[in-house]
């Protein structure tokens, strides 16, 4: 049986170690997920907190029928979608020149390479950049993905080759 079936219905119980156990076990991916959007690790920690709150809130109405784990991300993609929305310009973490210049010689050139793709990233337009977030750094399959966004899977297939081919394009491969 799946185990996250067992901590969902010990949760409704009351039991406060499978609330503990349940957020120990997705609390590390919500906030990469976060921190892809939102660049800034304090409010990507505070949307991973909203996240669970949001979860926790529903948790009576959950149905389990799939991976808990698609649930979160797609109450974390809405989460993002609301802070986007309410202070309109995407708040973007740039690298301190301090910060860069701590790397040694040897590593400046990946660093640079690191940063033409996290910007050619960022350029992606919102519809490609979600399913990027959730397939290059989740990890996620397709159809988790199209679940989690609730599109088709043949969409989701789409945008994949789309972003393929804007970051080829953008960073001239």
């Amino acid at each position: 049986m799946d185990t996250d079936i067992l901590l969902i219905q010990k949760m409704r119980m009351g039991d406060e170690r499978a609330v503990e156990l349940f957020v120990e076990k997705y609390f590390s991916r919500i906030l990469r997920y976060c921190r892809s959007h939102i660049g800034d690790p304090g409010y990507a920690e505070d949307m991973t907190q909203e996240t669970f709150v949001r979860f926790f809130r529903t948790l009576p109405q959950y149905r389990h029928y799939g991976k808990a784990a698609n649930y979160l991300y797609a109450i974390a993609s809405n989460v993002c979608s609301d802070y986007y929305r309410k202070n309109y310009v995407r708040n973007q973490k740039e690298i301190p020149l301090e910060e860069a210049m701590e790397y040694p010689d040897s590593q400046s050139e990946d660093l640079e390479q690191a940063m033409e793709v996290r910007m050619a990233f960022e350029a992606l337009p919102e519809e490609l950049r979600e399913v990027a977030v959730l397939y290059f750094q989740q990890e996620q399959k397709q159809k988790d993905i199209a679940r989690i966004l609730g599109i088709g899977l043949p969409l989701v297939k789409y945008r994949i080759r789309k972003i393929r081919e804007w970051m080829a394009e953008y960073l001239e491969i």
